[in-house]
């Protein structure tokens, strides 16, 4: 895994340079991969990056949380109710394919221009794609597990444990998307409604000066912030879920 992620980036920077180099694209469009990197050594040299970086993943941390807290258990009690979920199907798909940007003017009217609107409309977008892959999750639990601890004498409580593991891969799938998503949706909303501060904000004030490179090293924050997450669910599903499948 080390040596794809390695190859992964040396590629990356190789086609970075020679593009930059050969002129391929202008360089104030695509600053040489030196010039982004040292840019970026030099903002996390000043110290002051550092309450951007912070505010950003306190936001991302804030919507997320609320989109678990929400989307968990409802997506395990509409997925144990079968006729419920069939009833309220239509209008969590519906929600859930409409773009959060989208979201946004509504989420300003109820909530101002302040961070309440940035955590609310990234945790509702978030909280839908948990609910829906949990539900799905438990719906399509191994009945011959659940059909073998009936038999055994399982109680409501114990059959409720069964089917929250059975479900466990696809809930992690979804949390896994919706971690994502709160970060595409924090960044996105910090660059366009009102604030002072952010990874996002950051890279919206690079590119009002036209300070590529600074703009990029900002794109490349953001983007390690996705990967680091997406990674971390992804060692999570590894270690929790080992058995999926079996």
């Amino acid at each position: 895994m080390k040596a794809n992620i390695a190859f992964g980036v040396l590629a990356l920077l190789v086609a970075w340079g020679l593009a930059a180099s050969a002129g391929l694209v202008d360089s104030f469009f695509l600053p040489g991969s030196l010039e982004t990197f040292q840019e970026l050594g030099d903002l996390l040299a000043g110290g002051e990056i550092g309450d951007d970086i912070a505010l950003t993943l306190g936001r991302i941390a804030a919507a997320f949380s609320i989109a678990a807290a929400i989307g968990l258990p409802a997506g395990l009690a509409l997925g144990m109710q079968p006729s419920l979920f069939e009833r309220l199907e239509f209008l969590v798909d519906f929600f859930r394919s409409i773009p959060a940007t989208a979201l946004f003017p509504l989420f300003l009217l109820v909530f101002g221009i302040s961070d309440s609107s940035k955590i609310a409309v990234a945790a509702f977008s978030s909280a839908l794609i948990i609910l829906f892959n949990t539900a799905y999750g438990v719906r399509h639990a191994k009945k011959a597990r659940l059909q073998a601890a009936r038999l055994m004498g399982a109680n409501r409580r114990q059959l409720t444990s069964i089917i929250f593991w059975e479900s466990l891969p696809q809930t992690l799938v979804g949390m896994r998307t919706a971690v994502s998503l709160s970060i595409i949706v924090i960044v996105v909303t910090e660059m366009f409604i009102g604030t002072s501060a952010g990874i996002g904000r950051l890279i919206v004030d690079f590119q009002y000066v036209y300070n590529v490179p600074g703009m990029y090293a900002a794109i490349f924050l953001a983007g390690v912030i996705g990967y680091l997450a997406n990674l971390a669910f992804a060692l999570l599903e590894k270690r929790v879920v080992h058995w999926a499948g079996r």
